[in-house]
């Protein structure tokens, strides 16, 4: 499994996707305002997720 890094957009829980800001050592921040829908969703801006339940789907161009 490959860990996000700051910039990478990352997939987990039933496809929701968000943008790492900061790398932890089990986890990641990630804002969820990448996603166009978020609001709708009622979901937070940002969220922790742990190192095991993501995907990376987009590198970081940084």
């Amino acid at each position: 499994m490959k860990r996000a890094e700051v910039g990478n957009v990352i997939e987990f829980r039933d496809g929701l996707k968000g943008i790492v800001e900061k790398v932890n050592e089990n986890s990641v921040i990630v804002d969820l305002s990448y996603m166009g829908n978020y609001r709708d969703l009622d979901l937070e801006q940002r969220t922790v997720v742990n190192h095991k339940n993501y995907k990376v789907i987009k590198e970081s161009v940084l």
